[in-house]
């Protein structure tokens, strides 16, 4: 094991034990590979399965798993217009399991998410009977402040030109505190604790995944 996966390890421990008092089932991973398989496992076949927009389920190919197995998938894509579309979103309140990745993982196992329209983070924090994150090591900060500092500066800018937005970050690489009808920083979640036992799942990946 290279030292810096011991590393990974270690802190991902830490953070695990950190995730107990939260009541969030925590999962550690070294590779992508293996947390693609504990994902599945994480999912009933024959349930319905939705997702929030990520890049790391993605890489992981845990995206694609799901549309080619055994699963009722409800896929906002699969949408004609966009009425359609906002139609099949709201739909995934009522999955069985939602799958998605965190902007951010603090040390002390807190889960912080800003999303834009704010449909990712309505159903991680309610809605879907089951939640699975995966999380890659880059995604882990301090704390809090850091956490809305590295979203805002980290992963807004490259996820606002993957979708092509007009935003201030788009054009600096840098928030900039914006207000344009593009803006994906609309809505701020953060997962201090788990109500529900067995419903949010996070698995914590040895590797550098997503924005």
């Amino acid at each position: 094991m290279s030292n810096k996966k011991e590393a990974y390890e270690l802190k991902a421990s830490s953070i695990i034990k950190n995730f107990e008092k939260r009541k969030i089932n925590g999962f550690y991973c070294s590779t992508k590979e293996e947390a693609l398989e504990k994902a599945l496992s994480l999912i009933e076949k024959n349930t319905t399965v939705s997702w929030g927009g990520s890049s790391t389920i993605s890489e992981i190919g845990l995206l694609d798993a799901v549309k080619k197995g055994d699963y009722k998938v409800i896929d906002r894509d699969t949408a004609s217009n966009s009425d359609e579309r906002w139609d099949l979103m709201r739909k995934s309140f009522f999955a069985d399991s939602y799958i998605t990745s965190s902007n951010a993982l603090t040390l002390d196992g807190e889960l912080v998410n800003i999303d834009g329209n704010g449909n990712r983070v309505a159903a991680m924090s309610f809605g879907p009977k089951k939640v699975i994150i995966i999380v890659g090591m880059n995604k882990v900060v301090r704390d809090l402040d850091c956490a809305v500092k590295r979203v805002q500066n980290q992963a807004a800018p490259p996820n606002v030109k993957r979708l092509n937005l007009n935003t201030s970050c788009s054009k600096t690489g840098y928030c900039m505190d914006c207000y344009t009808d593009d803006c994906v920083c609309g809505q701020i979640l953060i997962t201090r604790y788990n109500r529900v036992a067995d419903r949010i799942n996070v698995i914590i990946v040895g590797e550098e995944l997503g924005f």
